[in-house]
């Protein structure tokens, strides 16, 4: 009796101490998902590494990076597409979901990769391209065929003999045309982007099948996740409205959002998101902050994550004001403050370089400034994006010749403005700054020959600065910009208060600094910034004399809010 006794008292014990174990864990959290507490590293693929010779970069090649990626402490990498394409927009015209393009190599190689990374530790995240297909995938070339195929309806096709269809605006054609006329069926179809990136039509249920198929293949890889390419316009208004006069200088209020896309997203969570631990992000947020929130309420089941492109439009080629960043980042912040999450990112493959765009890539600066803007992202809330190169501070590439760029929207535009006798003198210099190759020259691992990157050709130019810019003269230098990269991840980690801590933003009209608090179960921490290359003050109202310095750009911090150019500084504040 009295063993059956002891053993009855030791199972309630061990369920009181169970229950104290969770409440311990989960006090005053949010609801933790590993996407949340995840660093992020996206790898364009195309230009990190070659390891066959040909010029193009490939899987096997950054398998022979898992190493350096995994020193990083980053925990997914998400990556570009690598699908069957003809490469018209880089791999973002797909003509086989469920295939490898052959530049990057093959299935076996992709399951090489994931294998590889999951046993780092770290997910992978795939871009997923379905508001359109390359007019090379088997769907289109049915459709095309004749207008009573099973797969006309797959895409928006306008029949010739209706008159000529309502103008719609095309962000790669050559004439803004989003209209194409195809000879074999006497027909238009739709393409927001290129030609040969036909619209699909998500108003059609065997189209929504298909994507779910493809999304399920994936996750039965192993997959961690999806980006949602281009998705805010992937619903479109078939009643074809006329949209005024003016419409295409603000295109994406009209495309973006458009009916029945929210009941998409339901249908996709229902049928494959919600049967998967997976990270869900959705290219573009709608047109407004509410627009964004409604995607990723996790009590609508739709996304998990929401990745607004405000950010990345504030800079601009004659500056941009540190109000504005400050204001927008805020009023973000504050649409997510209780529900839903957010991405926090200033780069990607869409824009030109972090340092140069947002910083100062003039020697005397750009390590410090890197430095700042690595502080920035991995100190806000939300999940940090970090493109890869710009853990080095690489640089726009500084091309000035149209015969050196390879992205599709900037060589249609050139015709564009060639056939409207444009401003081509402005044009060249709006693309130095803002073009979207400068992303996407090759990764600078070393000073030899093409940076390490290829023993090929490269197919776009290295940027000239790679002998003193490179991940190999980073690596030994305890104070480069690779090194402190990995310092701030790893504080990022280690501190839960800057995954899901309160924000408050302080000084909020100081148009040189940027300063803010977090705070999380009693533990607060200050983040000072200074945007400039000339000292500032942030005026916080704040005693640093007590306070734990735990990561600066400078060797010797300020400790009174008078701040260094580019000065960033981490304090932890003692209650």
């Amino acid at each position: 009796m009295n063993k059956v006794f002891f053993a009855l008292t030791c199972l309630v014990l061990i369920a009181v101490l169970s229950c104290q174990n969770k409440k311990t864990v989960t006090i005053n959290q949010p609801d933790r998902k590993w996407w949340k507490e995840a660093v992020v590293y996206q790898i364009y693929p195309r230009s990190f590494k070659d390891a066959n010779g040909d010029g193009i970069g490939d899987l096997k090649g950054i398998i022979s990076k898992l190493d350096y990626i995994k020193s990083l402490g980053v925990t997914a990498v998400w990556l570009n597409p690598i699908y069957s394409s003809p490469n018209d927009d880089n791999g973002y015209d797909v003509s086989d979901y469920r295939n490898i393009m052959t530049d990057f190599g093959t299935m076996a190689d992709f399951d090489e990769l994931l294998k590889g990374l999951h046993a780092r530790d770290i997910k992978l995240v795939m871009d997923l391209v379905v508001n359109h297909s390359s007019d090379e995938h088997d769907w289109f070339k049915q459709s095309r065929s004749s207008r009573t195929s099973p797969y006309r309806e797959y895409y928006h096709w306008w029949n010739a003999e209706r008159g000529t269809p309502p103008p719609r605006y095309s962000l790669f054609d050559v004439n803004h045309d989003a209209w194409r006329y195809d000879l074999l069926t006497k027909a238009y179809y739709l393409h927001y982007f290129s030609r040969k990136q036909p619209d699909l039509n998500w108003e059609n249920p065997k189209v929504r099948k298909e994507v779910f198929d493809i999304m399920k293949f994936w996750c039965d890889k192993g997959i961690d996740g999806f980006r949602l390419d281009a998705f805010g316009f992937a619903a479109k208004d078939t009643t074809w409205p006329v949209y005024p006069k003016g419409y295409e200088k603000d295109f994406s209020k009209y495309y973006a959002l458009q009916p029945h896309l929210h009941d998409y997203l339901k249908e996709m969570n229902q049928e494959v998101l919600s049967k998967y631990d997976v990270m869900s992000v959705a290219e573009g947020t709608g047109n407004t902050n509410e627009d964004a929130h409604n995607m990723v309420d996790a009590d609508r089941h739709e996304l998990g994550m929401a990745y607004p492109f405000e950010g990345v439009d504030i800079a601009k080629p004659e500056g941009y004001s540190v109000l504005h960043f400050k204001q927008v980042f805020s009023k973000w912040d504050n649409v997510f403050a209780d529900k839903g999450w957010l991405s926090v990112f200033l780069a990607n493959h869409d824009q030109s370089r972090l340092v140069s765009r947002y910083g100062n890539d003039k020697p005397a600066f750009r390590e410090l400034s890197s430095k700042m803007l690595t502080t920035f992202i991995l100190t806000m809330r939300g999940t940090p994006y970090y493109y890869n190169g710009d853990e080095l501070g690489m640089t726009n590439a500084g091309f000035t010749d149209i015969k050196d760029y390879r992205d599709k929207a900037t060589l249609t535009e050139y015709q564009h403005q060639i056939n409207i006798k444009g401003d081509m003198k402005l044009f060249m210099k709006t693309t130095e700054f803002a073009c979207r190759d400068n992303s996407r020259t090759p990764f600078q691992w070393d000073g030899t020959a093409n940076s390490g990157f290829s023993t090929g050709n490269p197919w776009i130019k290295v940027n000239q600065n790679y002998t003193t810019i490179n991940a190999a003269a980073q690596e030994s230098d305890p104070n480069s910009i690779l090194n402190y990269f990995r310092k701030a991840v790893k504080l990022r980690h280690d501190n839960l208060v800057l995954v899901y801590g309160k924000y408050t933003l302080l000084d909020s009209e100081n148009p040189d600094t940027y300063a803010y608090t977090r705070e999380l179960d009693g533990k607060k921490i200050l983040v000072l910034l200074n945007f400039r290359d000339h000292a500032a003050a942030a005026k916080t109202g704040i005693d640093l004399s007590k306070a734990k310095l735990l990561i600066s750009n400078y060797n010797q911090p300020s400790s009174d809010g008078s701040l260094k150019p580019y000065e960033a500084s981490v304090f932890e504040l003692q209650n």
